[in-house]
């Protein structure tokens, strides 16, 4: 018997163990005009504080609306949650709509995108400063790609039934262990979800106006896209950071991790030292170091705890441990109007539990490099005929299908038990369903899409049509977990809560800067 079959074994003599995942859902997505171009205006102040609101607020641009969930174990209060909230948005924008892909729509000038502001507070002007310092770094195009970032963790009757009794500390080890092997997993057969569920095969022209590029690309009307691509926001044209291609930040344990991470932070960048920190009185950037601040560095996949007040995320994971994960190479789906679909969830699901109960070996460099170079390829073209991947430095080299329906072998054995416990078939067809996508590429979300885009005549005249049948279907959606004066209520008590951090703020900004960053005069964290 394997080791996966001795894990999932043990994990069937609990009913319990599949029923409790936490999940919850951040969802971006760009506010436009109905002429198909980034909107101009400030956030709406119907939705209350971007600081402040914890359910609605913005990434990069005032544009670049942020949606999070609370932590749910019911995927319809999950869903219902999410779209009570496009429904608040939606009502609150006038006009505007809300664009339902990942890559952007129609944007002028660069400069039209403008940076999210928070308000006059220290945390909210170094939030700002963040803003701008990326923009300096990386241009503005690339800060307003979309996605969908995905929340998970297992319940404590998993752990349990994988451990068994343990301290409170021997759990709190064996569960980051644990999770350090998911992400080693992850980024092995990670490639699934791009291949899948990758929604961003095209991109509009201006997105790569005064930028070099060798991608053979092809076009329809305004749009540029590749006939196999996947997700080119994952690509190096997308939300990617060409400096840290060279950190060596390793997943084989936490500490090896931290190490990494907080060596990056330390790093300076001959390339963003010429930006300067602080020009004529004004500042620039944060600092000029490889990462100005940890949430700077792109990864699909990131170790997660939730931090007390004041608290690093660094500091929170050496504290404590891994307490979730963040699963962050999820696409829009153009097809939800929620931007994501239960069926991806529940592939999630399934996939996670899969990666936590398969063997992780550790990952040398020569690995490291082995998987990068497997979601490149399926980045790219993902969906071409007979494209070989190969596991590992030394190892199997197999057709991209080969690899996947190996893995959706044993995903059946978890949707089997899952429906068990659960009762119904809902991941035995999601199974079904996705491993038909494997055998048929252009069932995949990027094939849908490309098609519907060559069919419009483009990027642009697709995102419209499915953004104003969204907007219609939001506006209608009757509240179903929050209620309108619940989110009302919501808004305006941000809106309060924004103005009293702005008045207990006793340091000048300066030195407010000064005392944060003091920890980079200091030895790394150690866990």
């Amino acid at each position: 018997m394997t080791n996966f079959a001795k894990r999932l074994e043990l994990i069937a003599q609990q009913p319990e163990v599949l029923k409790q995942f936490n999940r919850g859902i951040e969802r971006e997505t760009l506010r436009y005009t109905q002429d198909g171009y980034i909107a101009l205006t400030a956030h709406p102040k119907d939705l209350g504080s971007a600081l402040t609101n914890p359910l609605i607020t913005t990434d990069f641009g005032e544009a670049l609306l942020e949606f999070i969930t609370p932590v749910s174990q019911e995927l319809p209060e999950l869903f219902s949650q999410l779209s009570d909230i496009h429904r608040f948005a939606q009502s609150n924008m006038g006009n505007e709509r809300l664009w339902p892909m990942s890559m952007p729509c129609y944007i002028g000038n660069e400069e039209d995108i403008q940076i999210a502001q928070y308000g006059s507070s220290n945390v909210g002007r170094m939030k700002t400063l963040y803003r701008q310092g990326l923009k300096r770094r990386y241009g503005s195009l690339m800060q307003v790609i979309s996605g969908v970032h995905f929340n998970f963790s297992f319940s404590e009757h998993f752990w349990e039934a994988l451990f068994g009794q343990q301290s409170e500390k021997e759990r709190s080890e064996s569960r980051t262990s644990a999770y350090m092997g998911v992400i080693r997993n992850y980024y092995r057969f990670g490639w699934l979800i791009p291949y899948l569920f990758g929604a961003s095969p095209a991109i509009s022209s201006c997105f790569i106006k005064g930028r070099e590029t060798q991608l053979p690309f092809q076009s329809v009307g305004h749009t540029l896209y590749l006939p196999y691509a996947t997700s080119l926001r994952l690509s190096d044209l997308g939300y990617t950071n060409h400096a840290q291609s060279s950190l060596k930040i390793g997943f084989n344990s936490l500490e090896q991790y931290l190490t990494g991470l907080n060596q990056a932070i330390r790093t300076p960048s001959e390339d963003f030292s010429r930006i300067g920190v602080k020009v004529g009185g004004n500042y620039r950037q944060l600092n000029s170091n490889v990462l100005q601040i940890e949430n700077e560095l792109y990864a699909p996949v990131r170790p997660k705890r939730v931090a007390n007040s004041g608290e690093k995320p660094s500091e929170a994971l050496a504290r404590g441990g891994i307490e979730y994960i963040e699963v962050r190479s999820l696409d829009v789906n153009p097809y939800s109007p929620v931007g994501v679909s239960e069926t991806q969830v529940r592939f999630l699901d399934l996939f996670l539990t899969w990666a936590a109960l398969s063997d992780s070996e550790l990952m040398d460099g020569c690995e490291l490099e082995c998987w990068r170079d497997n979601w490149r390829k399926v980045i790219l073209e993902g969906r071409k005929p007979g494209l070989e991947l190969q596991i590992g430095c030394h190892g199997e080299v197999l057709t991209l299908q080969q690899w996947a329906l190996r893995v959706f072998k044993e995903l059946e054995l978890i949707a089997d038990l899952m429906d068990s416990q659960l009762g119904g078939n809902e991941y035995r067809s999601v199974c079904r369903e996705l491993s038909g996508w494997v055998e048929n590429p252009e069932r995949t979300l990027s094939g849908q899409l490309l098609n519907l885009i060559q069919q419009s005549g483009g990027l642009g005249e697709a995102g419209r049509y499915l953004g104003e049948k969204y907007s219609q279907s939001h506006l209608e959606h009757p509240y179903t977990f929050y209620t309108e004066q619940h989110m009302i209520d919501e808004a305006v008590r941000s809106v309060l809560n924004q103005k009293q951090i702005e008045n207990e703020d006793e340091k000048s900004f300066d030195d407010y800067l000064e005392e944060y960053f003091s920890y980079l005069k200091t030895h790394e964290i150690s866990v």
